[in-house]
């Protein structure tokens, strides 16, 4: 069902009511995901030697990581040595 299709099946207070009701019982992907981590961090932790690993397992351990790194950018320096090359670059070619 498209958003628009929705929107002219159900009213702005039934929407309102289910969106108050995620807030209350979420459900999706992101909550199975969760669950499935508490119930691999407990067989992890049953099963788990504290004399070789002493800090217990989380459910986030086992929840699939979707965030890609932040891309850091150029600093100022990666400007300057960008610059530096085309300019020997530049030389080499005019001579």
């Amino acid at each position: 069902m498209t958003v628009g299709e929705l929107l002219a099946r159900i009213s702005s207070r039934e929407l309102s009511e289910w969106m108050a009701f995620f807030q209350l019982e979420p459900w999706g992907a992101e909550v199975e995901d969760w669950r499935t981590g508490l119930i691999a961090s407990t067989i992890a932790n049953v099963n788990r030697d504290p004399k070789k690993r002493r800090k217990p397992y989380e459910p986030e351990d086992f929840m699939p990581q979707f965030d890609r790194p932040e891309d850091p950018g150029q600093s100022p320096d990666d400007h300057e040595a960008i610059l530096r090359m085309w300019q020997r670059a530049l030389e080499a070619r005019d001579g």
